[in-house]
Formats: C-alpha cells, structure tokens, sequence
C-alpha cells in the first residue's frame, strides 16, 4: 500500500468518526458535549459540530495530497482509484445528509448531489466499458470546490458571516447544487454517443 492509498484510507476513517461523532446517541452514555453563545447568533453552538468540522478540513486535505502525490511520483493504482472515490463519496455524502437531517441544510441538497453522483458513475461506468476514460471536467471541479467550503461553513455555523446576516454557506451548496446538474448534463452529452448507442439492422 503506497502513500496515497494510505491518506485515501485515512480519509475514509476519518470519514467514519465524522459519521459516528455525529449521529451516535453520545447522551445515552452520558456523555454531553459543551454548548456556547456568542453575540450575534441567535443558536448556541455546539462543540460537536465544531469538531466535525475540523476533521473534515483534515479529511479534505488528504483527498488534495493523496491525488498530488499519486501524479508527481507515478503512484496510481487501481486500487487507490476505487479507494479514493469511494472515500470521497462516504465522506460528502453521508456528511450531506447528516446536515439535512440535524436541519443546517436543506433537504434537497443532498438529493440532487447524491442523485448527480449516481448519474455521472453510471455514464463513467459504462464510458469504461466500452474503453473510453472520462476525464474530470471544470463544472464537476467547481461543483467540488464550494461544495467542500460550503460543507466546512455549515460546521462552523456560517461565521463569519452570520454576523452579518449573509448565509454564504447555503448560497455555496445551492451553487454546488446548480454546477452538479450542469456538469452531469455535460458528462452526458460529451458521452451521449457511448450511452445512446445506436444498432445497425440489415
């Protein structure tokens, strides 16, 4: 296993302790985590999701760094493919839908991502299949970027900017939500040929 595959594996744990931080029942064992204000919020805010937070961050570090070094040094695999876009999707998406569900965001955001990531895997699946690699393209890297800066707002409950009253995170997520459709409506058409194929009949 080289070092990409291991920061990919790492960010698939962490992944995971992100996942268990936020959903496991912590009170049923007695354990409460701490809760402060500060001026100008009208919700306290909860350590809990801070520290999630901050593991994200970490977590996302490690999908820039494994994908870095895989290229400089020649290190890709198969295996650290599969691993990466698998931890990738483990860490977005299930963190999606956690905020959905604690109400940070809305529902609909994790939907239409998770249903666009269901869509493009399918178009790379069957592009794969028949020998042809689809490449990432700028909508999908766009989409990517505020979708991670988004995510890591909602964490940090929008400051700084709830203080001014601008919620930049969700104007991030719905942007995120925009790029997700347009970029899977072009995944679509530069494959569409692949997708659609068309049988001669003599």
């Amino acid at each position: 296993m080289n070092l990409p595959t291991k920061l990919t594996v790492l960010r698939l744990i962490l992944s995971i302790v992100i996942i268990i931080l936020l959903v496991f029942p912590f009170y049923a064992v007695g354990i409460q985590f701490p809760t402060f204000t500060i001026s100008g919020l009208s919700n306290p805010i909860e350590l809990q999701y801070i520290i999630a937070g901050i593991i994200f961050i970490i977590a996302s570090l490690t999908d820039f760094l494994d994908g870095y070094i895989a290229r400089k040094y020649d290190l890709i695999t198969d295996t650290g493919k599969m691993l990466d876009a698998i931890a990738d999707k483990v860490l977005v998406n299930s963190v999606l839908i956690i905020l959905a569900a604690h109400g940070f965001i809305n529902e609909i955001i994790p939907v239409i991502i998770v249903l666009r990531d269901i869509v493009v895997n399918a178009i790379k699946m069957e592009a794969a299949a028949k020998g042809k690699v689809v490449a990432a393209i700028g909508a999908g890297k766009l989409k990517t970027a505020s979708l991670m800066v988004g995510i890591v707002l909602s964490f940090f409950y929008n400051l700084p900017f709830a203080l001014v009253g601008i919620d930049v995170a969700s104007l991030l997520l719905y942007f995120a939500c925009i790029m997700s459709i347009i970029s899977a409506w072009q995944y679509f058409s530069m494959n569409k040929d692949i997708i659609i194929s068309k049988k001669v009949v003599d």
